[in-house]
């Protein structure tokens, strides 16, 4: 038999079946060239930053990544690059993928979108493919967040010479944390506006308008930095206009109307709220790339805090003995749990692109739907994970160069952008009504004999839930009839917008477990499918064991299921300890690519040479000096605990003999 090398071997090929599943088998395509990106010095860990040398930094490093990313056109038209260009950029600066994101999908992507076959544009179009100026979009105002047909920012078409006159009528209309802190980048901006010619009120439209160059804003365009924000190095500012005059051209009116030159106005969309989904559409893929890139964190967080737990020593059981600090049942179900979750919120990511993809970005109610949903439920989820890792990785959690700590604030930022997630995800359940047929009040699933650990069981649960939730929602709003008042809509979705938010999140938890399991058995690797089967059933029960009390009292569980889950959990984390290391090898990332000390094998080396290459370099040398003396010395003493306490020896002896933890917990890790 020849004997297998070193990229043959069977640990090679079930990290190579990993990465297939995780990078949905587009790794080498689309991925690796990215991550290769990552290796240059302008993004190793730089400290002691101003707020504005480190939006700076953020700047230089996207223009890094522009350059490693080719064609712009071909990226916009090319969307899993695009998702995988803000999915790595993350792992390093947070603040780089808001730039990228802005740039690319909702700047430049608005402009191609709805400027298609216009050869006016093609200035505008080198010049952010080019990243000779910055794109981003402007929508949020200061007084109307997800309220956004009501924006108050008005362009009044001016006939006589053939120019907008943009405005901010009032403070409330001021656009809110758009990236206009840092004034002399060149920059361009996508300005949505209230449409108005001759008194007669259009509705809101997109609009190009240029806002600064290498000196700083342009004429008539005015902001001032947004209060800091922790964690994130991006220039939002608060920013107004005041008459600035944009030609014709730079009304992006694209399938949502015709404006002549002389002012007539003309769509073949009647309805306005149609005709402003159609101007925002491009945020659907900025959603996508948002819930990819906050996943790609929550991967570099468990690949951190699993790493750093199996190879970090700490009391255990017996006199002077140690273990890893994945030994301990607690580390393991907070640590596996997270990454039952990492997986899972991968693979509906993955789905996710896929569907989007294969709409080409067409208006598809199912998809749209399906993006709010996962834009909201991986944010959530990956919050709670990255505040997991981030804890569990001790006092090492807390400092920047470990990484864990700025995902925090990446977190907190992907849950806020384009607004509340709770009121958009609750009237995306309102839109699943319609989506879907009306079917009986379901029964729950035949449980008495089953395994609660079995996944087919957990996703029968899944699919009850769900659907009694929908239909039961369904069946409190045709109440409206019943209600008294002024707006009898607005109280009854009041009463009952819990139980939609229920709703959506639990067709999300669905179709990610959906996915994981075919994820599951799609491995090629025997042991690679055992892991993500076992990996499977704890997300699965995490999940049960999250709306146990709903399940109990709607009679889908016995008293006696319910109590065994914490069991079955514990259980669950701890057959996956000896699989722990390959599950996060199969992320393909590197202690060198993150550039996180506590990622490293010989950790304690790593920071040692970490803190050390902050100091200067005379206080280097002497702690050199110090540290060959000590080397010479003889060590005089006792050379272990029972050396030094005879008595100590027969109390560990009798230890080792009734309990035997280390050898049993080192045995498993």
């Amino acid at each position: 038999m020849t004997a297998a090398t070193p990229k043959n071997t069977p640990t090679d090929r079930c990290q190579e079946d990993l990465a297939r599943i995780v990078y949905d088998g587009e790794f080498d395509r689309i991925h690796r060239a990215l991550r290769t990106v990552l290796k240059d010095p302008v993004f190793d860990p730089r400290e002691n930053l101003t707020k504005h040398e480190a939006g700076r930094l953020s700047y230089d490093r996207t223009f890094r990544m522009q350059r490693g990313l080719g064609s712009a056109v071909d990226l916009v038209a090319d969307p899993m690059r695009m998702f995988a260009a803000t999915e790595w950029s993350s792992l390093l600066d947070t603040t780089t993928t808001a730039l990228l994101n802005s740039h690319y999908n909702l700047c430049l992507g608005a402009i191609l979108q709805h400027g298609a076959g216009r050869t006016d544009l093609a200035d505008y179009i080198e010049e952010l493919s080019t990243m000779s100026s910055v794109g981003m979009l402007m929508v949020t105002e200061l007084g109307y967040g997800n309220n956004v047909a009501n924006l108050a920012t008005e362009a009044v078409y001016d006939p006589a010479t053939e120019e907008f006159v943009l405005n901010t009528p009032h403070a409330g209309a001021q656009k809110f944390m758009p990236y206009t802190g840092i004034r002399n980048i060149p920059k361009i901006a996508i300005v949505m506006a209230r449409l108005k010619v001759a008194g007669t009120d259009h509705g809101i439209f997109p609009f190009i308008v240029p806002l600064s160059d290498h000196k700083g804003l342009l004429r008539g365009v005015h902001a001032a930095p947004c209060p800091e924000n922790p964690g994130l190095a991006l220039d939002n500012g608060t920013t107004w206009f005041d008459h600035v005059r944009l030609p014709h051209r730079n009304l992006l009116s694209g399938k949502m109307g015709r404006l002549a030159l002389d002012g007539t106005f003309h769509s073949d969309i009647r309805s306005r709220r149609r005709r402003l989904t159609e101007a925002l559409d491009r945020v659907n893929p900025g959603r996508v790339s948002l819930a990819a890139s906050i996943v790609a964190a929550g991967r570099a967080s468990t690949y951190i805090s699993v790493t750093y737990s199996l190879n970090r020593q700490t009391a255990a059981p017996g006199h002077g003995r140690e273990m890893p600090i994945m030994g301990y049942r607690t580390h393991q179900v907070a640590v596996l749990g997270a990454l039952a979750k990492v997986y899972a919120m991968t693979v509906l990511v993955n789905h996710t692109k896929r569907r989007f993809a294969e709409t080409h970005g067409a208006d598809a109610g199912d998809v749209t739907s399906l993006v709010n949903i996962v834009k909201a439920l991986t944010s959530w989820e990956m919050s709670e994970v990255i505040h997991t890792c981030r804890e569990r990785l001790g006092a090492q959690g807390v400092f920047s160069v470990n990484r864990i700590a700025d995902y925090v604030g990446m977190a907190q930022g992907v849950v806020t952008a384009e607004g509340d997630a709770l009121p958009r995800i609750a009237t995306t359940a309102l839109e699943l009504l319609h989506q879907t047929p009306r079917v009986p009040l379901p029964q729950p699933p035949e449980t008495a004999e089953g395994d609660m650990a079995d996944s087919s069981l957990q996703l029968d649960l899944m699919r009850y839930r769900e659907t009694h939730l929908r239909e039961t929602f369904r069946k409190n709003m045709r109440g409206l009839a019943s209600y008294q008042g002024e707006d009898p809509f607005t109280s009854l979705w009041n009463d009952n917008i819990t139980t939609a938010v229920a709703m959506a999140r639990s067709r999300g938890v669905r179709i990610a477990m959906e996915q994981f399991t075919a994820a599951a058995a799609d491995a090629r690797e025997e042991r690679v499918g055992e892991a993500l089967r076992l990996l499977c059933s704890l997300y699965g029960l995490i999940e049960i064991n999250r709306e146990a009390a709903w399940y109990l009292a709607e009679g889908a569980l016995t008293p006696a299921q319910f109590k065994r889950i914490p069991g079955l959990i514990d259980e669950a984390a701890e057959a996956l300890v000896p699989f722990s290391a390959l599950l996060v090898e199969g992320f393909n990332l590197s202690p060198e690519l993150l550039r996180a000390p506590i990622a490293a094998d010989d950790y304690l080396t790593a920071v040692d040479r970490y803190i050390w290459s902050r100091v200067s370099p005379d206080d280097q040398a002497k702690m050199a000096g110090i540290r060959r003396r000590k080397d010479d010395l003889a060590v005089v003493g006792p050379r272990s605990p029972q050396d030094a306490n005879p008595a100590a020896a027969d109390a560990t002896a009798v230890s080792d003999s009734t309990e035997n933890v280390e050898e049993q917990v080192l045995g498993r890790v």
